[in-house]
């Protein structure tokens, strides 16, 4: 297996915590959020452009990135992302200077109604132009095809529907493409084959990959990803996370679990592994329960003197 480089994705403050009953106050987010930076994770992604009345745990996103672009507080090695979903969530990250925008589109038309309230092919003709305006404007696009694997509503989604929204993002010149396991139904064979058959679209797309945990496939499915030759691998601090709008919400792919195992192998030994872990401790604390995370309960076993 060839491994040219593996970029971390952690999306805990904005999945991780978009289903918690609990709101997080913003200082508290910033506590975690800073030892995100400091551990070497690549991009983080800060929260969603959503209504707040609707999920009121990403109503302080645009005060969050407007934190983080004040003199002083910019990091300097870390990408700071976004997700939008439609037109006024996209003005609003332009508006306060998100680096990397991430937009989606469900392959299920039930969960895109759902989430969205538009159906796939709605979607598709809304994100697309939202997506050329972002990169007209100097901005890092990623797109998205969510219930990639599958949906807790409809079952399994055929290949070809998911190749086909590939294949627009492709066509509009968007490279960056994320498959999501929204409802957690992926499994290493189908991950390796509809990776595989986008890169045989086109070679020089930059595939990235989103695991939820809900059938404990995870992390069996991210090492799948980097054999297709996956580069973004999106996860959540201890495991926390799940779509509202999806059957069975179920968390992320812990990050702290992910760059252990990516560490295990001799890969991102220049993360630091305890700052995740110490990330984990603390959002535990706060929410006064133990996390679907392993590492945290297990202790490390990578040996640091190596690498």
């Amino acid at each position: 297996m060839k491994v040219d480089k593996i970029i971390i994705h952690e999306v805990g403050p904005r999945d991780g915590l978009q289903v918690e009953k609990t709101a997080v106050p913003m200082e508290e987010k910033i506590r975690w959020i800073d030892k995100l930076i400091k551990s070497g994770i690549d991009i983080i992604q800060l929260g969603s452009f959503v209504n707040p009345e609707k999920m009121p745990q990403m109503a302080d996103t645009d005060k969050l990135f407007t934190h983080y672009n004040t003199a002083g507080n910019k990091p300097k090695q870390v990408i700071l992302s976004g997700l939008a979903l439609n037109e006024k969530g996209l003005d609003r990250a332009m508006a306060c200077g998100v680096e990397m925008i991430c937009m989606g589109v469900s392959a299920s038309d039930t969960h895109s109604k759902k989430n969205t309230g538009m159906s796939t092919s709605e979607a598709v003709s809304r994100i697309i132009p939202m997506a050329k305006k972002a990169m007209e404007s100097g901005k890092r696009i990623q797109v998205s095809v969510q219930s990639a694997f599958g949906c807790g509503f409809e079952g399994p989604i055929p290949p070809e529907k998911v190749l086909s929204i590939a294949k627009e993002y492709l066509n509009a010149g968007i490279r960056n493409i994320s498959l999501a396991d929204t409802a957690g139904h992926a499994n290493p064979k189908q991950v390796e084959e509809l990776f595989g058959a986008i890169h045989e679209l086109d070679a020089s797309a930059e595939l990235a990959c989103h695991f939820h945990n809900t059938y404990g496939l995870g992390l069996a499915n991210c090492y799948a990803a980097m054999k297709a030759g996956v580069i973004y691998f999106e996860s959540a601090f201890g495991g926390l996370g799940g779509c509202p709008f999806t059957k069975l919400p179920a968390g992320n792919v812990s990050t702290e679990d992910l760059v252990h195992s990516l560490q295990r192998m001799e890969i991102r030994r220049d993360i630091e592994l305890n700052e995740l872990l110490e990330v984990a401790r603390q959002v535990a604390a706060f929410f006064n329960r133990e996390l679907p995370g392993f590492i945290l309960k297990s202790g490390s076993i990578v040996d640091f003197r190596v690498g």
